[in-house]
């Protein structure tokens, strides 16, 4: 199986929080072959790691040990490239669902998703409000029932 993960899902596989059992349920259940990842998550990766320091939630010697695992673990992911073409589109996606909360870098994570509209088996999002958009988009955010 085929999926594209951002990172506010990603980031619960490294980092336990609230719905990390949802997310690891999904991983457990599933044979996934091939995971995608907008190139922007390294960036909003690290920015969170930064936020829990900041915040107290985790120590900086924590924060380091996680992205180490992080960069180690890049291997295992496929990386969208965040080309002009994703960037127009991403301006596209915010003129279109702005006025409902479509914000910056969610709208590069939608469109670098979009771009994998017909090889991608699953779209996870613990972000509501992105999963929303990725289903009016067309994007599975769930497996189907059998």
């Amino acid at each position: 199986m085929k999926i594209f993960i951002d990172t506010s899902s990603l980031f619960k596989l490294y980092h336990r929080e609230a719905d990390t059992e949802i997310i690891e349920n999904i991983f457990s259940r599933l044979k996934v072959t091939n995971i995608y990842l907008s190139e922007i998550t390294k960036i909003e990766f690290a920015s969170t790691i930064w936020k829990k320091v900041r915040t107290k939630e985790i120590t900086e010697l924590d924060a380091k040990t996680t992205l180490d695992l992080f960069e180690t673990d890049c291997i295992k992911y496929t990386f969208i490239s965040t080309n002009s073409i994703i960037l127009e589109q991403a301006r596209v996606l915010t003129s279109k669902y702005g006025i409902n909360g479509l914000r910056t870098l969610d709208s590069i994570q939608l469109s670098s998703a979009i771009t994998l509209k017909s090889a991608i088996d699953l779209y996870i999002t613990s972000d509501k409000l992105l999963k929303t958009f990725f289903e009016t988009e067309g994007l599975a955010t769930s497996l189907p029932s059998n």
